[in-house]
Order: C-alpha cells, then sequence, then structure tokens
C-alpha cells in the first residue's frame, strides 16, 4: 500500500510538473507571437464527437506541420500506466506501411489516442476490416480515416504492373479502381484511391456502416504530402 501510494504521489507530481513547464513553453511562444495548442487531457476521450474527433486530428497535423509539436510534453510514464488495462483512442486510421508515414506523429498524439492499422497502399481487406471494427465497436473511435501519401510506391507498383518477386502483385487488384480513374496521373490515383477505400469500410463493415448511419462515427479519406507534412482530406 505504501509502495503504490508512492507510485501515486510521484505521478501526480509528474503531472504538475508537466503541466507547468507546457504553461512556460506556451508562454514563451506567446511572447514570441507564436500560437500553440496545448493538449488538457493525458488520454484520449472517446466521448467526444465525430466532428470535435476529425478536428483534433487536423488541429494535431497543422502543430506537426508548422514543427510546434504537444504531445512531446506529455509523460510517458504516467501514459503508460493510464493505457496498460485499457485503451480509449479517439480516431483510427488505416494508413500506408510506408516508413514515411509516422501516423501518430503527423498527428501530434501520443500513446493510446489512436488506433492505427497499416499496410501498403492504405487498402481495405478482410483483415483490416476486422480490426477497424474492433476499434468502432469496442473501442469506441469517433473518426476512421483512410490516409493515403504522395509518392506511395504501392500505387506506383500498380500502374506499371510489371512483374515483381513474392507476393507484393497481390496489392494490384486492391489498387486496380484507382489506377483505372488516374487517367496515368499518381497523385490523381493516390487520391482516388483513399476515396475508394474509404467507401468500402462504408460498405462492406455492417458494424462501421451502421455506426456512420447513427452519427456515431465519420469515415473520412485523406493525403500526406510528404514534403509539407500536411494532410488534405479528399
Amino acid at each position: 500500500m505504501i509502495k503504490n501510494a508512492l507510485i501515486h504521489e510521484d505521478c501526480g507530481r509528474r503531472r504538475f510538473l508537466d503541466t507547468m513547464f507546457a504553461a512556460a513553453v506556451v508562454g514563451i511562444a506567446a511572447q514570441a507571437g507564436v500560437e500553440l495548442a496545448v493538449p488538457e487531457k493525458l488520454t484520449a476521450e472517446t466521448n467526444m464527437s465525430p466532428a470535435a474527433a476529425l478536428h483534433e486530428l487536423l488541429a494535431g497535423n497543422r502543430r506537426f506541420a508548422a514543427n510546434q509539436l504537444t504531445s512531446t510534453w506529455h509523460n510517458l510514464a504516467v501514459l503508460r500506466e493510464k493505457t496498460v488495462d485499457k485503451q480509449e483512442p479517439f480516431a483510427a486510421v488505416l494508413a500506408c506501411a510506408d516508413s514515411r508515414v509516422p501516423v501518430e506523429l503527423i498527428f501530434d498524439q501520443t500513446i493510446g489516442h489512436i488506433f492505427v492499422t497499416r499496410v501498403a497502399g492504405n487498402i481495405v481487406t478482410p483483415e483490416m476490416i476486422a480490426s477497424l471494427e474492433y476499434g468502432v465497436a469496442v473501442l469506441g473511435v469517433k473518426v476512421l480515416v483512410v490516409l493515403g501519401h504522395s509518392g506511395c510506391g504501392a500505387v506506383k507498383a500498380a500502374m506499371k504492373a510489371e512483374p515483381v518477386p513474392g507476393q507484393i502483385s497481390t496489392l494490384y487488384p486492391h489498387l486496380r479502381q484507382a489506377v483505372d480513374r488516374s487517367d496515368g496521373n499518381l497523385d490523381k490515383a493516390i487520391k482516388a484511391n483513399t476515396k475508394i477505400q474509404a467507401e468500402l469500410l462504408r460498405t462492406s463493415s455492417p458494424v462501421i456502416g451502421e455506426a456512420v448511419k447513427g452519427r456515431d462515427l465519420k469515415v473520412e479519406s485523406a493525403v500526406y504530402d510528404l514534403g509539407s507534412g500536411e494532410v488534405a482530406l479528399t
């Protein structure tokens, strides 16, 4: 009991120090004419509305693109402690496996905030649907974003449709519809793919579809620009 009391006292002290540090940073930023948004909670909230959840993701991306991250202010030890027994992410993201697309980072979020699934080409497969259904039905995420990115190698390969080693070509059929709509333009194909995959989630999954109909969930599509760091809805 004494050990637990000391742990909780230490966590409380760390929370206080984190808050004071954040306030100091914001004060310095204000003097420099820079506006920063301070994260109010250490854990994600699933009781926010779908619109608010989407707004938080996009606001986080604006902070990331402006090199004004706030997620780094969180005490990771406290976050780990609070998420050992449960998770309450407010958003889910179906992203490409590309190493240049660190989902939590580009949305300025941290441990427990985003339920992330990743596969080359950010395509919808039975496994992706099952994972995202868990995020919706069990974890209660409020927004689900299919996130493509500029220069996507999977989409580029599907457009070329050249022989490739192993099972890489199994991605091609999932991307065929986007390629057909692209007129040979990679950016157009990437954008089309995000829309197609998002619609597949709405229509292929009763769990996701019902949540959208009940206005408990928003399903959106977006593209992340590798150069600017900005995410744009498609």
